[in-house]
């Protein structure tokens, strides 16, 4: 099951530089000029986990497989993008693709790296984009909603009746500059938004691109709803080209723990609502990855597709525990092993080996 976050903003607010250093590549164009991105580009990053090398050593497995998590850097926007100023077309149907959004505005102040509005206002940055992204779902909802009325004539289904009331209200929530996601949905509603596809529903995390001396832009403030982290894309840039202990060395240095990108990837899986749960044994250890509230024969499936019908049962048992009682042989007899069946729901950090009928 594959997850993907798409890096948007402005041109030249660090986007590219940002991916090359999560992929630890020179795959995006990193460039002083607008649209340098133009076609999207594709990484995969391992998610940290520091709870897969302890699992590893009590069971003794030969490798190591972490999660992953997707990082798409699609091309910077300007104003008029939802008008098709730019690349604006293109840049929203990549946008379109992509689970979840990591918005990246700039707070570095650099005379040598053009500002597409010769401005560093990182508020200013987001407002722009936001703006693009309501304007070009209220162009979708605005069609919508003439297609619906018409084909309503003379009909009062209540199905009918429930989609307009709700494209109504989307509608509404867009034409006053703000994005869907902040309205409250029913379960009946929530699928006819996903049919939308619409741009202000994906969840939102900020990247405010700092300075190298970390000191940031304490003034902005990510909207209601939505998170923020602090980044210097350019410092992460470097740090990706050194040693792991290299790199550990400098963080130190700075008083840092961990690497902003390492914060950056925990934030977007988190962002996306998504646990982990482990498989672990001699031959390898695993982190695998589900929406928060999946049930134990869909987890399963993850890992294979024919599992979810072949589905008995799970023995399942909390990560901490099956590291204290030495691993599946411990934990057995510890009493701290759980049978669970079809309607469990996973929890992260659950280490589990599944019974399959074949």
């Amino acid at each position: 099951m594959s997850f993907s976050i798409g890096i948007v903003g402005l041109p030249n607010v660090g986007k590219s530089t940002l991916f090359n250093a999560l992929t630890r590549s020179k795959q995006a164009e990193a460039q002083n000029y607008p649209f340098c991105t133009i076609d999207p580009n594709v990484g995969v990053v391992e998610v940290p986990d520091e709870r897969l090398a302890k699992l590893s050593s009590v069971s003794g497995s030969k490798k190591i497989i972490p999660t992953v998590i997707e990082f798409v850097d699609i091309a910077g926007l300007v104003k008029g993008a939802s008008e098709g100023q730019g690349l604006g077309n293109k840049f929203l149907s990549h946008i379109r693709e992509v689970d979840a959004i990591a918005q990246v505005v700039r707070a570095f102040s650099d005379s040598n790296v053009i500002h597409v509005n010769n401005k560093v206002d990182p508020t200013d940055d987001a407002q722009i984009i936001n703006l693009e992204l309501v304007l070009a779902d209220l162009q979708t909802v605005s069609k919508r909603l003439e297609n619906v009325k018409k084909g309503a004539k003379g009909i009062v289904a209540k199905e009918v009746a429930k989609q307009l009331e709700l494209l109504e209200k989307i509608n509404k929530q867009l034409q006053a500059g703000n994005p869907a996601r902040e309205l409250m949905y029913d379960e009946e509603e929530l699928e006819m938004v996903r049919e939308l596809h619409l741009l202000t529903m994906k969840p939102m995390l900020y990247v405010v691109n700092i300075d190298e001396d970390m000191k940031g832009d304490k003034k902005f403030v990510a909207p209601a709803g939505s998170e923020k982290i602090e980044i210097s894309a350019k410092l992460e840039a470097e740090l990706s080209e050194l040693s792991y202990e290299e790199s550990m060395e400098y963080l130190k240095s700075l008083g840092l723990t961990q690497t902003g990108l390492d914060r950056l990837v925990v934030a977007s899986y988190r962002l996306l609502n998504l646990i982990t749960f482990f498989t672990s044994g001699e031959i390898e250890t695993r982190a695998w990855t589900v929406e928060s509230g999946t049930k134990a024969p869909e987890s399963a499936g993850v890992i294979h597709t024919d599992f979810i019908k072949g589905f008995i049962k799970a023995d399942v048992a909390n990560w901490q525990d099956f590291v204290e009682f030495g691993g599946w042989s411990g934990i057995k007899t510890s009493g701290k092993l759980r049978l669970e069946g079809k309607d469990y729901v996973m929890r992260d950090g659950d280490v589990v080996y599944f019974h399959i009928s074949t």
